[in-house]
């Protein structure tokens, strides 16, 4: 297997103040994947993020970036890095040619105007390259920050909230941006509120919370580990009451007693205990017109975890 192009061992961050902002975290980030980092408000991710980027300091642990520890070897490890910030901070008074360039000469790279004009037509921003940042939009001024961004060619770009506040067609734009870069090479880590974002995008997800790294899976793994899949079954006649030969089928009755749900663990295989359901109720007599299965989407799994963590703090 290849080495991680990021390694992090025993991350953790304690402030002045007291606050634990990190707990010993431990993550291989695989070259070339899209990695999703959820969690709710104040679960460390930025905390992590900064680290890894040289913007805060590690209380303990360490960061290599693809062999570059990140306090030693500090410029060679940033420079393969492009960090897309949530903030929107930029220089109100430069044009988007000129702050992208910019970008990309802190970074000691040679100019590369051609890259440039890849990077601004890749995001919709070529028409604008002229005009002064003043003058965009939210949305455009994003686009702005995750051009410079990619400004300096970065191996590993951290997308710390992407799509945050903007709309719908920028957040498509920048999932179809995200494929392209993965297809080149680079190696994208994202922090989202948007859970559709990480099930829609990720290859793998990791779940933090109060500085604890909970959970990393695959993502279909973790959908099939932790999904719940339920069936549910549209009667051809209502029932007052289930019959007591189903009482331990664990059956919910609903709609007025016109339809029965059953649920189950998605990995103990879609067929799980429903031929025998199916048989009980046909010797109950009890006729259904209809059924349908649903899947527990990767927000109930979010939801279900964090909130289990909290429960056992």
């Amino acid at each position: 297997m290849a080495p991680p192009v990021l390694q992090l061992s025993g991350l953790g961050k304690t402030y002045a103040s007291g606050h634990v902002a990190l707990k010993a975290v431990d993550l291989e980030i695989r070259r070339g994947e899209i990695f999703a980092l959820l969690g709710p408000n104040g679960a460390g991710k930025t905390t992590l993020i900064n680290i890894v980027c040289g913007i805060v300091r590690a209380s303990t642990g360490t960061v290599t970036v693809d062999g570059h520890d990140n306090v030693r070897d500090y410029r060679a490890a940033r420079a393969l890095i492009g960090l897309v910030p949530q903030e929107l901070t930029t220089d109100a008074f430069e044009t988007v040619w000129s702050t992208v360039c910019l970008s990309r000469g802190l970074f000691g790279r040679a100019p590369n105007p051609a890259h440039i004009e890849q990077v601004l037509k890749a995001l919709s921003l070529w028409d604008k390259k002229d005009g002064a940042l003043r003058t965009l939009s939210g949305g455009m001024k994003r686009r702005v920050l995750i051009a410079k961004a990619l400004s300096h060619e970065p191996r590993i770009l951290f997308l710390d909230e992407p799509t945050a506040g903007v709309d719908v067609e920028l957040r498509r734009d920048m999932w179809q941006l995200v494929r392209r870069l993965r297809e080149t090479g680079v190696t994208v880590i994202l922090t989202t509120h948007y859970i559709e974002e990480a099930e829609e995008m990720a290859d793998r997800i990791g779940v933090i919370t109060r500085g604890e790294l909970i959970l990393v899976e695959d993502k279909a793994e973790l959908m099939r580990k932790l999904g719940r899949k339920q069936l549910t079954l549209q009667l051809q006649q209502p029932l007052a009451a289930l019959p007591p030969a189903l009482a331990e089928r664990g059956l919910l009755l609903a709609d007025g007693g016109n339809e029965l749900i059953y649920r189950y663990d998605a990995q103990q295989g879609p067929r799980v205990g429903i031929v025998e359901l199916l048989k009980d109720l046909a010797d109950a007599g009890i006729g259904f017109k209809d059924l349908h299965t649903t899947q527990s989407s990767l927000e109930d799994i979010f939801v279900g975890l964090v909130h289990d963590k909290s429960r056992a703090a």
